[in-house]
């Protein structure tokens, strides 16, 4: 005899797998291709992209650093090397995260933060990695200490601690600290992270899953007054002609959260944050991962995951971050 609520149930289960897996890897993918698409158009201001390109919508070569269609940068290459770490470690190592970014830092990238590579350089001179981060931090006027460096790069752990939001903080905000030690940086990965979680699970409502997210993470009020009044009210009570896509954290959070999560599509959300200029890879980074997220990998354009020498990694990287369980305390 068939019990046809318990296949019922299982369909539903095989389907919410499915849905989670999908959104997973659109996390990821999104984050390179917006990061990708971005790349040749940073620093540019939108009415010089609209003079030399019209509107941006394909990868473009040249550009910015001059590099070949579908070229990455530091935002998804430091994102990699935290999802390497968390696959093969199975939990955060710090400690080898640290290694891993110096590691790169070592190989000479093309883009690099000028707060990461000071940062880097205390590692490379022993200075432990839950230290460095700070110190360059307090050693910098206002202004230059809360840059994007971090909360580019944070989205794998959402994926890895989906299940355990306490220790997603707890680990957002150590992860920052290597190089970004600032309390809007540290907040801010947490809270991008805790938004990812929500998308990934199917169980976040666009309209409310910012405030949502800010109650969860603000423990012990460690969340910045200036990032709950800068992020609170997105996105239905955020005038998109206010936003901004500078270097600044709180920034690039406003405008990557608010076209992530209002966007009819993941095209849409890119294009629209690219356009904009400025830090256009890593809004474009930001607001890829939340509409990855929300709407899954196969809302993204094949003809730009198709360019990525990345693609496959990243979509590797995002179906074992599934699978791992890393430590809960």
């Amino acid at each position: 005899m068939t019990d046809h609520g318990d296949e019922r149930s299982r369909s539903a289960r095989r389907t919410d797998s499915a849905g989670v897996r999908s959104r997973a890897r659109g996390t990821l993918l999104g984050l390179a291709c917006g990061d990708a698409l971005g790349r040749p158009v940073e620093f540019r201001t939108p009415a010089a992209i609209e003079a030399e390109y019209g509107r941006v919508t394909e990868m473009l070569g040249d550009g910015t650093y001059g590099k070949p269609p579908g070229t990455v940068t530091d935002d998804t290459e430091m994102a990699l090397c935290i999802a390497r770490s968390l696959v093969e470690r199975e939990r955060f190592d710090g400690a080898d995260v640290a290694r891993r970014f110096l590691a790169w830092y070592d190989s000479g990238p093309f883009d690099i933060g000028l707060t990461t590579a000071d940062s880097l350089a205390l590692v490379r001179e022993g200075t432990a990695w839950e230290d460095a981060g700070r110190r360059v931090w307090e050693r910098r006027a206002e202004g230059e200490n809360a840059g994007n460096g971090s909360v580019m790069r944070c989205v794998p752990y959402a994926l890895a601690y989906r299940e355990t939001p306490d220790r997603l903080a707890e680990v957002s905000r150590a992860s920052s600290e290597i190089t970004h030690a600032d309390p809007r940086c540290t907040a801010g990965c947490a809270l991008l992270n805790e938004v990812v979680r929500r998308l990934v699970r199917g169980e976040a409502d666009t309209e409310g899953v910012v405030s949502d997210a800010l109650s969860a993470i603000d423990g012990e009020d460690r969340v910045p007054d200036e990032l709950w009044t800068r992020v609170a009210g997105l996105p239905a009570e955020t005038d998109p002609e206010t936003l901004g896509y500078s270097g600044y954290v709180l920034a690039t959070l406003e405008s990557g959260l608010y076209h992530g999560l209002t966007a009819d599509s993941f095209e849409e959300a890119v294009v629209e944050a690219v356009n904009e200029g400025d830090d256009a890879d890593t809004v474009g980074a930001v607001t890829g991962a939340v509409a990855g997220a929300r709407f899954g990998v196969e809302s993204i354009p094949d003809r730009w995951a198709e360019t990525l020498e990345e693609r496959g990694e990243l979509l590797r990287l995002a179906d074992r971050l599934l699978e791992i369980a890393p430590e809960t305390t």
